[in-house]
């Protein structure tokens, strides 16, 4: 049996040595391709994504991955690592510094650990599954904010928001003329550690795909909050839209979302 620390220790030391590689491209050209009009990725991207699997691989061989570049590699067992190695890759390229590392761990379709490293800021998030969120050892808990007035929520936008109506747009205007302020940093990861560390108040987001939001997820769950969908449902990191807040503003965020603001 696999320890929980086991596990945990492999997720940040992978995550380590990617923000590592980040640290030192942050600033430097990089080449770039792009998936989509605005969906890019670059040259740093896949090296991270390479050097984190390789590092989880010398340990659990058997261990199956779903990556953003590389995609899903089956394994001989019932783990699986899903990997984001820049989320915020727009950010990195631009050199804008709001980029993170974002690691978890699946078991029998359970996240049981999370970890989310901010290697600018030297800010590592984690969690495991029933013992806690933590931020570089000291123990997370949502914040206490309970009004959407005094709120400060975080958001962002699908690749396809030129094209799609479905583009988060209306929710934008909505919750702007309700919420304190409103940031969109662009990259889910940190935003939802974020919620969990009480610096948000609440994050919704749609579109967004499991290694957007696995760790992340897990993290805001272990610190106190609340994860759904946009209709309050049980959340799966499957669901491609999520609302996170602390458990005061959470319905508040699903009243908004349903048109049920006055």
């Amino acid at each position: 049996m696999i320890s929980g620390a086991e596990l945990l220790n492999i997720a940040i030391k992978s995550a380590r040595t990617a923000g590592t590689i980040i640290n030192k491209r942050i600033n430097t050209p990089k080449r770039v391709s792009y998936k989509g009009i605005v969906d890019l990725v670059t040259d740093v991207d896949t090296l991270c994504e390479k050097t984190i699997i390789q590092v989880i691989n010398r340990r659990f061989p058997s261990h199956s991955i779903l990556a953003e570049e590389l995609g899903s590699v089956p394994g001989k067992s019932d783990y699986r690592w899903i990997i984001d190695p820049i989320d915020g890759t727009t950010n990195f390229y631009h050199s804008y510094p709001f980029v993170s590392v974002s690691i978890a761990l699946e078991h029998k379709g359970i996240v049981i650990v999370g970890v989310v490293y901010d290697p600018l800021k030297k800010e590592l998030f984690y969690a495991t599954k029933g013992r806690g969120a933590f931020l570089n050892d000291k123990r997370l808990h949502v914040s206490s904010v309970n009004t959407i007035e005094d709120a400060l929520l975080s958001t962002g936008f699908p690749y396809d928001i030129r094209t799609s109506s479905e583009n988060n747009l209306d929710n934008w205007i909505k919750f702007i003329r309700r919420a304190q302020a409103i940031r969109r940093d662009g990259s889910a990861a940190l935003d939802l550690c974020y919620v969990a560390a009480g610096r948000f108040d609440g994050f919704w987001e749609m579109k967004l795909k499991p290694w957007d939001v696995a760790a992340g997820s897990l993290i805001i769950g272990e610190a106190g909050g609340t994860v759904t969908d946009f209709h309050g449902n049980k959340y799966s990191i499957y669901t491609d839209h999520i609302v996170a807040a602390n458990p005061h503003i959470h319905h508040v965020l699903l009243d908004v979302l349903a048109h049920k603001d006055t």
